[in-house]
């Protein structure tokens, strides 16, 4: 049986944008990628911790997205840090430049999945949080886990 259109296989996720970043607006967008590429990703060789989005000349480019260079791909390999294109329709491009001209916001990638045949990556347009913003994102999930704790020891008795 196929699966459907809608399901995807997550191949990485940063973890760290939704501490670091109040994220605004999600945008799906694919990658520009070479054949040995694409097949390391489906083995699950993708990191984009330390990566960051830009808009150049009118084109969405990620850069240090690292794809660790295929096993098998010999003269095929390409550049693991090499920067790459992301395909975005225009009207969705406007959209994310009108956004990071503002003071504050910049462009973060969220998660490389797999859905169908295509590697798709799930960029936010995100503002920073300040020190004490984390520090109340952390208080409320300390606040919701002793609940959660006092919540499990009362219907055990």
């Amino acid at each position: 049986m196929a699966k459907s259109p809608s399901e995807y296989k997550l191949i990485a996720q940063n973890k760290k944008a939704n501490h670091d970043y109040f994220i605004e607006d999600t945008y799906e967008a694919g990658i520009v990628l070479a054949g040995t590429e694409v097949k390391s990703i489906r083995m699950g060789k993708a990191s984009i911790k330390e990566s960051f989005i830009r808009v150049k000349d009118g084109e969405v480019f990620i850069y240090n997205m690292h794809i660790n260079p295929y096993e098998k791909g010999n003269i095929f390999n390409k550049d693991p840090l090499r920067t790459r294109k992301l395909l975005l329709h225009k009207s969705e491009i406007n959209k994310i430049m009108g956004a990071v001209s503002q003071k504050g916001y910049t462009i973060v990638p969220l998660k490389i999945y797999i859905k169908g045949s295509l590697v798709k990556i799930l960029i936010g347009v995100a503002k920073g949080k300040k020190l004490y913003d984390k520090r109340q994102d952390i208080a409320k999930k300390d606040q919701r886990r002793q609940t959660e704790r006092e919540f499990k020891v009362k219907n055990l008795y």
